[in-house]
């Protein structure tokens, strides 16, 4: 089975992720952010990945670390759960409407860390949740994933709409890239022959 499990625990958060790729979409996930379970949620259902997070942090500050310390944590099991990435597609794009807000992400399991983050979100807050959050956490999920990833806005107006279209098209994105092609018969998807962050 393709899992990654990582326990991260700072002076700030102790959090414990795990992801199976090839699961069924469930999800648990308790980290203390409601509107942040939600999209983790929107993650395991629409990749069909079970995803299950823990995560105690200094709340009483803000959510910033708490949130980082999760991105930071998934990326890491990501990366633990494709293994060679023998096999796989490698690459993923899905546009994700909902009502009035149309997010389009586009992301390579490359080996190599890189965010281009376009999402104009017109309010400060969804919630309690600080929406500057979105891009921090999609950054801290490349950095540690070596993951390749393009998120555009192309139309919305209500914030949370934006967002939860966002992590549908990155979960349906990451679905395809991880996802195995039947042609390439367990090979390594590129023409260097090796897929990793060294």
């Amino acid at each position: 089975a393709r899992i990654g499990e990582v326990t991260r625990k700072t002076k700030e958060t102790d959090v414990k992720v795990s992801i199976n790729l090839d699961g069924l979409g469930l999800c648990q996930s308790n980290t203390g952010i409601p509107f942040l379970d939600h999209m983790l949620d929107q993650i395991a259902s629409h990749g069909l990945f079970d995803v299950n997070v823990m995560a105690k942090g200094d709340l009483h500050i803000d959510d910033h670390h708490t949130n980082e310390d999760i991105a930071l944590a998934f990326g890491t099991a990501l990366l633990q759960a494709l293994g060679d990435r023998k096999g796989i597609s490698r690459f993923g794009d899905f546009t994700a409407p909902l009502d009035e807000a149309l997010v389009h992400v586009v992301l390579d399991l490359s080996g190599r860390p890189y965010l281009a983050y376009d999402m104009d979100i017109p309010t400060e807050r969804v919630g309690t949740y600080d929406t500057q959050l979105v891009e921090h956490f999609f950054q801290s999920l490349v950095n540690t994933s070596g993951m390749t990833l393009h998120i555009r806005k192309l139309s919305g107006k209500n914030s949370h709409h934006i967002i939860e279209a966002c992590f549908k098209a990155f979960a349906r994105a990451l679905r395809k890239a991880t996802e195995y092609d039947e042609r390439r018969r367990g090979s390594i998807p590129s023409s260097k022959g090796v897929l990793s962050r060294a």
